[in-house]
């Protein structure tokens, strides 16, 4: 009975009873166009060292402590999306029950988070399908925040330092597209294969599937024994039931970790990667859009989003025989 979550017009005042804190101007997320959430992984670990500790000090033992946010419906959402993520990581509520506890009292609803493109917005992500998608990777060991490395995760993904995050850990490392030599374009690092051979040699990573337009040689990869696929298809549209089906087949074949690009690294890498996690640990498509959201901010686009919708009862399907022939084995 100690933590609440509170939305407030003005800033209250900690009494000798209560505690009052919020991270409306400290978790802030970069957005690409009109996106505006979820917060990720880092600051998610952030906001948890931070609640575990107010809830572990001396000096606020005996105060309620509140999380307050503003009625800004952006930073509001995003508040609440960390604390029902606490809920869910610490405190091992269910993502139903504490959507249930978010909901309660008489304040709106809370605003939907959408993608990262322009103009109108044509699939809304509740913050119900953040937490069950988070709640999905706990089950399936994808993270564990007290191992969690918070640097490495922000270094890596800065543009400079090769703009990649995990995914599902040893499995799909989604990366910016590699151009043909290293160099700054506009004030814009670009990379060449080479400055990510290192560290996919130290992660065992085996294999790496190019989704956008070829701006490097693909032997450059396969000269260091990683493998190289292409599997092209159009920047912002839906890949074809050919280009989802050898992807799949290259992911479950591979030998190590798979690094999947285009160009940016969100859309159509964020859309294949959602297939296998439909398929292979039966995510339903929203959370699997919610969880690449989290790992990497600004995955899955604009049609994608529907399209992930559209083959999650197939790729269900597919997965239920998948793992029934694995089991005859």
């Amino acid at each position: 009975d100690r933590l609440y979550f509170a939305t407030f017009r003005h800033k209250p005042h900690s009494t000798s009873h209560i505690h009052y804190f919020s991270i409306d101007d400290e978790l802030i997320y970069e957005n690409f166009y009109a996106d505006f959430g979820p917060l990720n992984l880092a600051m998610l670990y952030r906001y948890s060292c931070k609640l575990n500790k107010k809830l572990k000090s001396f000096s606020l033992g005996k105060k309620k402590i509140v999380h307050f946010t503003s009625t800004d419906s952006r930073k509001r959402a995003n508040a609440a999306c960390l604390i029902g993520s606490y809920a869910v990581i610490y405190l091992k509520k269910s993502a139903d029950e504490i959507y249930q506890t978010l909901n309660t009292g008489c304040n709106p609803p809370y605003l939907p988070f959408r993608d990262a493109s322009f103009g109108a917005c044509s699939y809304n992500l509740s913050i119900l399908d953040v937490l069950s998608g988070l709640q999905k990777a706990l089950q399936n060991d994808f993270f564990n925040l007290d191992t969690f490395d918070v640097h490495e995760y922000e270094y890596y993904e800065r543009v400079e330092n090769g703009d990649f995050n995990w995914i599902v850990p040893g499995k799909f490392l989604a990366f910016s597209g590699p151009h043909n030599k290293s160099r700054i374009k506009d004030g814009y690092p670009l990379h060449a294969p080479e400055a990510y051979i290192p560290y996919f040699k130290k992660h065992n990573i085996s294999t790496v599937v190019r989704l956008n337009k070829k701006l490097y040689d693909a032997q450059r990869f396969t000269d260091h024994g990683i493998e190289h696929y292409d599997l092209f298809f159009i920047d912002g549209s839906v890949p074809s039931d050919m280009i989802v089906r050898r992807f799949l087949t290259i992911a479950e074949n591979a030998k190590g970790g798979i690094a999947i690009h285009c160009k940016a690294g969100l859309g159509r890498t964020g859309t294949l990667i959602a297939c296998y996690l439909m398929k292979h640990y039966r995510f339903t498509a929203a959370e699997s859009i919610g969880w690449l959201r989290v790992c990497r901010p600004g995955s899955i686009i604009g049609p994608q989003q529907n399209f992930c919708e559209e083959k999650q009862a197939s790729l269900w399907i597919q997965g239920d025989i998948f793992r029934s022939r694995e089991k005859d084995k």
